[in-house]
Formats: C-alpha cells, structure tokens, sequence
C-alpha cells in the first residue's frame, strides 16, 4: 500500500510502499477513502507535540471502508463505511474511562500520532473508536466531521447555552460550528487574522452577525468565546470581550505561550477551560445531528501525494474550509 511517513519532525513527508497491515484483536482493517488534513498535523510535523511514535503515517480525519474484521469486533460488517477520529485508543479502566471521561486517559493513543494513522491506502483503528458512517454520500465531504466537527462541538458542549458565541480562528472547525449555531439559533461572531477578509466573508455567508479581525471590539459582549486558533494571546483579547460568568473555551491541543493579564478581565466569575479530545459519546452525538442540519464541508480534495502541498497551503492559510487527501489520485 502507499502511505505518506513523517521520519522525524521538521521534514516532509515521503512516499513509502508498506505491506498492507492485519487486524489485531479488537481491530479493524480499513481501506482509506478519504482523510482531513488538520492543523494538528501540522503541529506534529513541527515538533510541537511531545513522544510522537516515529516514522508515524500522520492523519486523523479518516473516512474508509471495512477491509476486514479482527477477533473479538462485533457490531461492524465488511464493506461498511466507518471513520475514525483523534482519539484512538484508551485504557478502559482508569478512572477517567470508567466514569465516561476516556478523552482524559493518562495512557490514552491517538490516531496519526502515537497510532498510525489515515495518510495511507490502508489503516487499522481500534474498533471501540470506529463510528459508522453513511455508506452513501462524498467521502471527502465527511473527512472533516471526524475532527473539525467533533473538537468543534465538544468545544460548544463547554459553551453551555450560551446564546452570543465568539469564535477565533474561522477554519475548518468553526465553520462546522457555525452551522450547528445557525441549526441551534444562536448567534455568533466571528473573529480573523487581520485583514483576512476573505474568512470573514466566508463567515458571514454562514450567518455570522459580525465578523472582524482579532483587534477588534465587537457589537456586543459576548456570552462564551471558542478558540480554534492557537495563539495564546487570544485568550486576554477574548476575555476582554466576554460578559460576567462567560467562559473562554481553547478547543487546540497545542497553543503558543499565553501572556500576562490583569485579574479585571478575569474577574466576574469569568473562565477559561480547554478542550481535550473527545468522548465516544461526543462522536455518536454529533454523527448523529450532522445530517440533521445538515452540515455542508467546505472540501479541498488533493490526491494523496499531494500530502506536502495541503499542509503547507493549511500553514499559509490559502484555503477556507479543510483540505483533504483522497486515495483515488
């Protein structure tokens, strides 16, 4: 099979021809159709995210079909469409797993990380972390929903009911979020890099009430602000903006160093709490709304030896919506 390898940080990926692996017991064999470039590739490409296994086939927005089934899966059929997320493997019997809290295991494994993941024709996922999919429809469409869509809405589960949303950082994850906000009625502000005004018009054809650059005041107060984008000095700048008893919601596992702020803009029973992957329910929750609503990606297919050029265009920020690489080209 043909898979892209990271063989340490810091260099691009290569093109390697691997056998096709089997599944263990408690796996499934998967035939990739589809995987979501994430910026959290990008960071383990940088060197951001500590004790990688390496080489490691990145990728953990995967989207693919039954190749086979190993001993002791039950629930799953050959052929069936399924995908698999970040988190990729857990425990099952420490405290934080048995009392529905998996995303927090301390020996918890992640798809493209730790596990190898979706850059490849072939892949084998634990099945406690396979969701079943649509067997119809555009695998490339249904790549993002698995990480951009899931962090998304864990990141709004922690919102509450909020009703005035502020989101940092329009990419892949927020405009996921801003449907499920637009399905829930509630209204949200979108928040760019300066002078990004084609996000912020992307933001405003999704039902964003204002959107704006980073450095500046919006029309009102906000009741809760999610953080997609991972610069830290976003934290303050939303908290400035944030009514008494809001909370700032930092949906990335790696941000950059958060400066100093004075204790006014925290005080007023305000906070700040991060997102740390996801729950099985989490996923079963969201798969299920998406066709509700239903939610519409903004995909950029690229063939899979194309891995190189879709991060770098995500690094450069020459996309709105998510790239995603497909194993037909």
């Amino acid at each position: 099979m043909r898979a892209m390898m990271l063989d340490r940080p810091g260099t691009p990926l290569r093109m390697v021809d691997l056998p096709v692996p089997r599944p263990g017991p408690g796996a499934l064999l998967i035939e990739v159709e589809a995987c979501g470039v994430c910026r959290t590739d990008l960071h383990l490409i940088d060197g951001e995210l500590p004790n990688p296994l390496l080489p490691v086939i990145p990728g953990h927005e995967i989207v693919g079909c039954v190749a086979a089934i190993g001993a002791d899966v039950h629930g799953f059929r050959s052929g069936q469409r399924v995908g698999v997320p970040w988190l990729g493997w857990t425990c099952g019997t420490c405290r934080f797993c048995s009392s529905g809290r998996e995303n927090l295991c301390d020996a918890a494994r992640f798809t493209g990380y730790q596990i190898h993941g979706g850059y490849a024709e072939y892949t084998v996922a634990d099945a406690r972390y396979c969701f079943p999919l649509p067997d119809d429809g555009d695998a490339a469409q249904l790549a993002p929903l698995l990480c951009a869509g899931l962090i998304g809405y864990r990141a709004l589960r922690m919102a509450g009911t909020s009703n005035r949303i502020g989101i940092y950082g329009f990419g892949a994850a927020a405009h996921i979020v801003a449907q499920v906000l637009k399905f829930q009625e509630r209204e949200f502000h979108a928040f760019t890099r300066p002078d990004d005004t084609a996000s912020q018009d992307f933001a405003h054809r999704l039902g964003a009430v204002w959107a704006g650059s980073t450095d500046q005041q919006p029309p009102a107060l906000l009741d809760a602000a999610l953080i997609f984008a991972p610069a830290g000095p976003l934290v303050p700048a939303a908290l400035r903006h944030l009514e008494k008893g809001g909370s700032v919601v930092c949906a990335g596992i790696h941000m950059s160093e958060i400066p100093a702020f004075p204790y006014e803009i925290l005080w007023g029973e305000r906070s700040i709490r991060s997102v740390a992957n996801l729950t099985r329910r989490d996923g079963l929750e969201f798969l299920e709304l998406a066709p509700r609503i239903p939610i519409r990606t903004e995909v950029h297919p690229m063939p899979l030896a194309q891995a190189n050029e879709a991060l770098e265009q995500l690094r450069q920020g020459k996309f709105q919506g998510a790239a995603v690489l497909t194993m037909n080209g």
